[in-house]
């Protein structure tokens, strides 16, 4: 990544203070049936790339959500920290997480085909469905 945009937040309690020093003003969303179990919701995230310091790690738990992801949680306030890849590092932040929301951007959606019809997002973004996603970013057999 080459965004350069430093971003600062913590859990809701405190325990944990995180700083992404290399993001961009890009949120992207998640609509796969995980993300919506674990959030209620779509995952709206903001990509920080592997540049991630952590502060309260003893208050971190990590849950190994698939082959290729894990996530990432308070426990001491539940508050979601992140989706992150195993293979590379990259964080993905909940784009609430953050002290600084302006000027930020909707831009993706994923798992697009996953969306439920209860809702729908009016801005125009990059969609693309699941197998689309995998086709991109999956690593090679």
């Amino acid at each position: 990544m080459s965004g350069g945009i430093k971003r600062k937040g913590s859990c809701i309690c405190g325990a944990v203070q995180m700083t992404a020093s290399d993001t961009d003003n890009k949120v992207g969303a998640c609509h796969c049936k995980t993300c919506r179990q674990w959030g209620g919701g779509p995952f709206m995230e903001i990509s920080c790339g592997t540049d991630v310091s952590i502060g309260g790690e003893d208050s971190v738990t990590v849950y190994d959500s698939s082959e290729w992801a894990e996530r990432g949680f308070c426990n001491k306030c539940g508050t979601h920290l992140f989706y992150r890849l195993k293979g590379t590092g990259q964080h993905m932040v909940p784009v609430g997480f953050f002290a600084d929301d302006e000027g930020l951007e909707f831009t993706s959606q994923v798992f697009i085909d996953s969306r439920p019809d209860y809702y729908a997002f009016s801005n125009k973004t990059h969609d693309m469905t699941g197998a689309e996603l995998f086709a991109k970013y999956a690593p090679p057999d």
